[in-house]
């Protein structure tokens, strides 16, 4: 295999390239996928607090607020939830 210096510049190049081009595109593909699994987790942790909650009267209104409150905050931010519910409303 013959290499000269020009090919061996635009491969390495390339694969630099590529390194960068995947840094860039792949750190918020991530962030993206951790906020729609803490979404999910908290609507799943909503229901079910709702569908347990019927038998005290206690409700979580699932809105906006509420699922970019638990997209960003996961699970504890479902808790904080109805932690606030109890202390500001009284269940």
């Amino acid at each position: 295999m013959n290499l000269d210096i020009n090919t061996l510049i635009v491969y390495i190049a390339t694969i630099c390239f590529l390194f960068i081009f995947g840094r860039i595109f792949i750190i918020p593909i991530k962030k993206i996928l951790k906020l729609v699994l803490n979404s999910l987790l908290g609507l799943v942790l909503i229901y079910i607090i709702n569908f347990i909650g019927t038998l005290f009267n206690f409700h979580i209104g699932i809105n906006i607020i509420t699922a970019i409150f638990i997209g960003i905050l996961g699970v504890p931010g479902a808790i904080l939830l109805v932690v606030l519910k109890f202390i500001l409303v009284g269940g």
